[in-house]
């Protein structure tokens, strides 16, 4: 394959634009998903309350990176990366083609439930595909997954943008119509240059691919799914999302709590090795708490966006309160390299932190962002809106918590998980990112839109958690290094 793109492989050019479009869809249709479920039916939306609609929003993005899980399996066992991420894009434009349409509650669900799907088979092996195309490795793989990096948020950057426009100009369910359009424009330039990607992804990998493929098992799934999705869409049972999301919370930690079990009970670890999935353990507890204040974007956030902060420039123009979800990616596009030449910087000196003490420093940072927030609903409870600078403020803060944890939390886990469990590590990191982004959407529900004035205690409540919490971090910071090992 020849160079072409950027000094890269022709694929990853393939790669780029579909993980952009499918990024482009995804942040898009998050922005303006809470807002079109708590409008009322009137103005095309289901009037639902606070409480239900962001309990919704935490179970759909806490799916989401469910079923990367499942997603990765199916294309390693069955039917490869390539149709794996084809297949998933069809889901996800289908689901929004759906959302835009839906006539109900039910089928609305049916809608989510799609674009779950969908997401949970492109997103990991979209990001597998990037790896087959540098069998080398090394440094030119780094470059080239930088370059995808900055495809990913590109593409968040500009899909809330174009959906909050849409909702604003067109109705509630135009965000959701645009989202759709945009997959479906990215599954075309993936169609018509998937050649370029040579062989990566065009079968299941080798070792998987000589045995009995487990068909067997992926129909009792699919058929467990579909008799549960028929049974929600369809209201044969009575669903109750926020009840669910509680139920579910509990699931993932307790399968947390039973998988680390396994790994310190049975897996036949080193004492060494016991040390280094000690440190996971932690990363884990971090990430998940780190993301249930970050993923406030979505939910809290941007209701605060459209309810209380003065969005007019001049006497004709009115910013969507979905356009604030593109502050975070911008963010990470424009500090991003600050932030790897500060570690560089430091790393020089002897002084670089530790994974622990990032951690801490990240979780902290995003108690900072809340801290604006306390002042800016101090503000509100005066009876006065807001000038978007809070906001702005308050995104920016958490992205640079963002890029000191999440980078390194993946970073990290590939470096301390046993060889033999890497790719299962790998797996429980998304899954603190699930728990965490579906404790984001109960959390939010707490904010109560009739209570103003008690809006700036529960934001210094979320400061007093995260910032005792960083604290708590950098305190243990040493001893978990220690534990560590010789790992950098």
């Amino acid at each position: 394959m020849s160079a072409t793109f950027l000094g890269h492989p022709r694929g990853l050019a393939t790669l780029f634009f579909t993980e952009m479009w499918e990024r482009f869809t995804y942040y898009g249709m998050r922005a303006v998903l809470v807002l079109f479920l708590v409008s009322a039916v009137a103005q095309g939306g289901f009037g639902i309350d606070d409480k239900t609609a962001t309990a919704i929003y935490g179970l759909y993005t806490a799916g989401v990176y469910l079923a990367a899980l499942p997603g990765g399996w199916i294309a390693d066992r069955l039917i490869g990366a390539r149709r794996a991420v084809l297949i998933g894009g069809i889901g996800i434009a289908l689901g929004n083609a759906i959302l835009a349409s839906s006539w109900s509650l039910h089928a609305f669900y049916l809608g989510l439930f799609v674009i779950v799907l969908g997401v949970g088979l492109l997103k990991p092996n979209v990001s597998a595909m990037v790896g087959e195309l540098y069998p080398e490795g090394g440094a030119r793989l780094d470059a080239g997954f930088t370059v995808f990096y900055m495809g990913i948020n590109l593409g968040a950057t500009l899909g809330p943008v174009v959906t909050g426009e849409a909702q604003a100009l067109i109705g509630p369910r135009a965000g959701f119509a645009a989202a759709g359009l945009f997959m479906a424009l990215g599954l075309i330039q993936y169609h018509f240059t998937q050649h370029r990607l040579g062989q990566a992804g065009r079968v299941p990998y080798p070792a998987n691919a000589a045995g009995r493929k487990p068909w067997l098992q992926l129909c009792v799934g699919l058929a467990a799914a579909l008799l549960a999705l028929a049974a929600g869409t369809f209201g044969w049972i009575n669903l109750d999302p926020l009840r669910l999301a509680h139920a579910s919370a509990l699931l993932i930690a307790g399968t947390a709590v039973a998988f680390f079990a396994y790994v310190f009970l049975a897996a036949g670890l080193s004492t060494e090795e016991r040390r280094r999935a000690l440190v996971i353990v932690v990363l884990f507890l971090g990430s998940a708490l780190f993301w249930s204040g970050y993923e406030q974007a979505g939910s809290s956030l941007n209701l605060f966006a459209e309810r209380y902060t003065d969005r007019h420039i001049g006497s004709h123009f009115v910013v969507p309160a979905g356009w604030f979800q593109s502050l975070n990616p911008a963010f990470v596009i424009m500090f991003a390299p600050l932030v790897a030449w500060i570690w560089v910087a430091l790393a020089r000196r002897h002084l670089n932190p530790s994974a622990p003490a990032k951690f801490a420093i990240g979780v902290i940072l995003m108690g900072a962002g809340f801290l604006v927030m306390f002042a800016a609903a101090s503000l509100v409870a005066h009876g006065s809106k807001v000038l978007p600078f809070w906001l702005i403020l308050t995104y920016l803060l958490h992205t640079f918590g963002e890029l000191c944890l999440s980078p390194v939390g993946l970073s990290y886990v590939t470096k301390l998980a046993p060889q033999r469990l890497v790719g299962q590590m790998m797996g429980m990191w998304f899954l603190s990112l699930s728990l965490g982004n579906l404790a984001a959407g109960l959390i939010a529900g707490e904010f109560d839109a009739n209570n103003v004035a008690a809006m700036p205690g529960q934001y210094l409540h979320i400061v007093y958690f995260a910032v005792s919490l960083g604290a708590v971090l950098l305190i243990l910071s040493r001893p978990v290094r220690r534990l560590m090992g010789n790992i950098e």
